[in-house]
C-alpha cells in the first residue's frame, strides 16, 4: 500500500484527458529469468482493466513496476501522465495499491488503521477523522470501528485494506488479486465496492486476478499474460469469440425435422436421442441470423434455440498453453513477489 503526500488539484487536471496508464516495451528480468517481455498497455481513465495469467506470468511484477515499487529493465510507462521512473513521486501522489496480502496492522483497531493512513497522507486532524468516518460507513465497518483487527474475518480485513488505500483519494487503484481467499459473499461485496468506485467517482482500476468470473464481471477490457508476454487483449466477449468451441444448439420436435435440418448444415454434431444439432458458431449475430435464414428458407422449424460461447476458463486455458520447463519453481518466486 502506497502512502504518498496528498495530490494537488492541478496535477489531476493536467492529466484529465490522458490515458490513465500506458506502457511501451515494458520488460523485467531477474538474472536469466525473463519475467516481463516487452509488453504494451493503454488503459483509459474511469475503466476497469483486468490482467489475467497463471502464477509466474508476471502480473504482480507489472503492478510493482507501474506503482513505482520496482524499476523496469527496459521500456517506458506513464501513470496519470507521469513517467514512473523519472517522476515517481507524482505517480505515488495519484495512486493507491492493495496487494495480495492485507497491509492492516493487527494491533490497531479499524479506526486507528485509517487514522494512521490519514497521518501518512498529511491530512489535518479534522479532515483525517472526517475521511475515516466516511470510509468506515462506506465499507460497513462502523460497528467494528473500535474493534481490534486481529478479530476480523478475511472479508472484513480486505474491506479495511481497500478503505485504507482510499484515504488519499487516489484516481488510479492497483488491486493485486484483492479477493484471494474470500468466500463468495465477501467476494461479491468487494465487486460492488469496485463498481461503485468506477461508476460514482471515475476511478481507474487495474486488477490482477485468477478468478476468471471476477474479470468477466468487472473488467471493461482484459489482457492475458503468459510467460511474461501479452498473448491477447480485448473485451471479455472479444476474447471468447477467439476460442473455438462456440455453437448454436437447435432442438427439434421430431426426428423428421431433425433429419431435414441436418441435411442443411455441414459439419454439425447431431444428437438423435435429444433431437438436437450443434452448429459451429462464433457467437455473433450475423452467424445466428444466417442459420435462421437457412432454416426459414427450407421451411424447417426448430422448437428451441440456444447460443453457447466459450467462457473465460476456455480462453485462459487455450491462450496460456502448457507450462515450460522449470516454471513450477519460477511460479513460486513470482507469486512471492
Amino acid at each position: 500500500m502506497t502512502a504518498p503526500p496528498a495530490s494537488s488539484a492541478s496535477a489531476r487536471s493536467s492529466t484529465a484527458l490522458a490515458p490513465a496508464i500506458t506502457a511501451t516495451g515494458l520488460s523485467k528480468s531477474y538474472g536469466d529469468k525473463v519475467v516481463l517481455d516487452s509488453i504494451d498497455l493503454s488503459i483509459p481513465e474511469g475503466s476497469v482493466f483486468a490482467l489475467l495469467g497463471p502464477n509466474g506470468a508476471g502480473k504482480t511484477t507489472t503492478v510493482q513496476i507501474l506503482s513505482t515499487l520496482i524499476p523496469a529493465n527496459a521500456g517506458t510507462a506513464r501513470v496519470a501522465g507521469h513517467d514512473v521512473a523519472r517522476d515517481a513521486d507524482a505517480v505515488r501522489a495519484l495512486i493507491g495499491v492493495t496487494g495480495q496480502f492485507s497491509a492492516v496492522d493487527n494491533l490497531l483497531t479499524a479506526e486507528e488503521n485509517l487514522l494512521l493512513m490519514a497521518d501518512l497522507f498529511h491530512l489535518d486532524r479534522r479532515e483525517g477523522r472526517r475521511r475515516t468516518a466516511e470510509l468506515l460507513r462506506r465499507f460497513d465497518l462502523t460497528e467494528a470501528a473500535t474493534t481490534s483487527v486481529v478479530t476480523f474475518s478475511g472479508g472484513m480485513r480486505r474491506k479495511l485494506d481497500l478503505a485504507m488505500t482510499l484515504v488519499g483519494d487516489p484516481r488510479i487503484i492497483f488491486l493485486d488479486e484483492p479477493t484471494t481467499g474470500l468466500d463468495p459473499r465477501s467476494r461479491r461485496t468487494m465487486w460492488e465496492i469496485i463498481r461503485a468506485l468506477v461508476a460514482d467517482e471515475g476511478v481507474t482500476i487495474f486488477l490482477t486476478t485468477q478468478y476468471l468470473e471476477e474479470a468477466d464481471q468487472l473488467a471493461d477490457r482484459i489482457a492475458v499474460l503468459d510467460h511474461g508476454k501479452l498473448v491477447a487483449e480485448g473485451t471479455a466477449e472479444e476474447l471468447k469469440r477467439r476460442i473455438p468451441g462456440g455453437h448454436i444448439r437447435l432442438r427439434f420436435a421430431d426426428e423428421t425435422r431433425l433429419d431435414s435440418a441436418a441435411a442443411l448444415f455441414p459439419a454439425v454434431k447431431r444428437d438423435s436421442e435429444a433431437l438436437t444439432l450443434h452448429i459451429p458458431s462464433d457467437g455473433s449475430i450475423p452467424t445466428l441470423r444466417a442459420v435462421l435464414d437457412v432454416l426459414d428458407h427450407a421451411l424447417v422449424q426448430a422448437e428451441a434455440l440456444t447460443v453457447h460461447t466459450p467462457d473465460l476458463d476456455d480462453v485462459f486455458l487455450t491462450l496460456t498453453g502448457s507450462p515450460r520447463p522449470g516454471d513450477e519453481a519460477n511460479s513460486r518466486k513470482e507469486h512471492a513477489r
